[in-house]
């Protein structure tokens, strides 16, 4: 798909998600900004009422709390975090619905954790209650439920939960806004760096090491989380925009700003996206040439006979690498035991874990709904 077909899909896209982080809602003292809030919803609202369906990922609750609870800047233990976004959800929230209700829309709370993508009765549950928002015209604030959230099913940014939120939403587009008008050739401090303003493929043509940096001081991600957000969404088949926060209007109306990118493929699950994509490793199964062969293929499960040991500590359902024995890492999966467990079962065939351990153990170490190849392996 070229660049005019692309924007043409994000130009009629029915549904549209629209991400926003907190650097481009909050002051630089780290303080909500009402005044860049009025002006985002004033921008969507152009678009809502020229057909679009809006769903809106939104940060900022951590920002929005900071202050009140008298933090000169976002705290490094996580519990603080987790107290700041208490504070700051209730907060932000409140400014949306006052800037929305100017236009006469409503919105409508919706928090989230990496749990409800990957289970399919939540995943059911978190659909419905969109496409019921939007049936009624409210606008659905989506954010990671930073309040209770665990690092073994967190998302880490919303970067990453916008492209999730897309394929659960059905969109048709996803439009993520940043600080800068869209992917350059080099960091933009660059004077030699050029706008993109097309990517025919986002796992294959982008450079990594071109987009490195760290997000902002009130926020977590960066144009690395954006650009891996971005493959999530087109490797499920929806086409993305990046640009700056202040292209907002033109963005959903479809206008020739920021960089667009193709769709890659049909939709793939959510579940299989979340592990290949967004989730966090906890740890390392190291596997045997033969075991590495197999995974490569894309078929099989991984079995203990074939795990040479486990690096890291995790706990059964953690997300973990799967490296051969080289050290390559090949897939991402979902462990089904402990670290400790794996080393006790490293190795050992069916008949022996049977024998030895019990048959609650004689289950793949990974199954493989839940075993993802990464890029440079498929």
């Amino acid at each position: 798909m070229n660049e005019s077909q692309t924007r043409d899909k994000i130009r009629s896209a029915h549904t549209i998600v629209v991400k926003v982080g907190s650097s481009s809602l909050t002051s630089k003292a780290g303080l909500l900004d009402p005044g860049k809030l009025s002006r985002l919803v004033s921008a969507l609202c152009a678009g809502i009422q020229s057909g679009a369906r809006i769903v809106l990922v939104s940060s900022g609750s951590v920002a929005a709390g900071l202050r009140p609870l008298g933090f000169d800047s976002r705290p490094d233990d996580s519990v603080s975090r987790q107290a700041a976004a208490s504070v700051g959800q209730g907060l932000l929230m409140a400014e949306y619905e006052k800037a929305f209700s100017r236009f006469g829309i409503r919105v409508g709370q919706v928090l989230m954790s990496a749990s409800d993508t990957m289970r399919s009765s939540r995943y059911r549950n978190v659909h419905n209650t969109i496409e019921r928002l939007l049936e009624l015209g409210v606008v659905p604030i989506v954010n990671e439920n930073d309040t209770l959230v665990t690092s073994e099913v967190k998302f880490g940014d919303n970067d990453h939960l916008s492209a999730l939120v897309a394929q659960i939403a059905r969109a048709q587009a996803l439009v993520i806004l940043s600080d800068v008008d869209g992917l350059y050739t080099a960091p933009p401090t660059n004077p030699h760096a050029v706008r993109r303003t097309f990517v025919k493929n986002a796992i294959r043509d982008v450079d990594d090491s071109s987009i490195s940096g760290a997000g902002s001081a009130v926020g977590t991600g960066g144009m690395v989380t954006k650009i891996d957000a971005i493959r999530i969404a087109t490797a499920s088949g929806i086409p993305c925009l990046l640009t700056s926060t202040r292209n907002t209007g033109p963005a959903v109306m479809g206008d020739c700003v920021g960089t667009a990118f193709a769709p890659l493929r049909e939709r793939v699950s959510s579940r299989r996206l979340w592990i290949g994509y967004a989730s966090h490793p906890q740890g390392t199964i190291v596997v045997d040439d033969g075991a590495a062969r197999a995974i490569l293929t894309g078929k099989p499960s991984l079995l203990a006979v074939g795990t040479l040991g486990a690096e890291g500590d995790f706990s059964a359902g953690a997300p973990v690498w799967v490296a051969d024995e080289s050290g390559r890492r090949i897939a991402r999966g979902l462990s089904a035991f402990d670290c400790d467990d794996i080393v006790s079962l490293a190795g050992k065939n069916t008949e022996q874990i049977e024998r030895f351990l019990g048959s609650e153990f004689a289950r793949p170490i990974i199954h493989r709904d839940d075993l993802v190849l990464v890029n440079g392996a498929q």
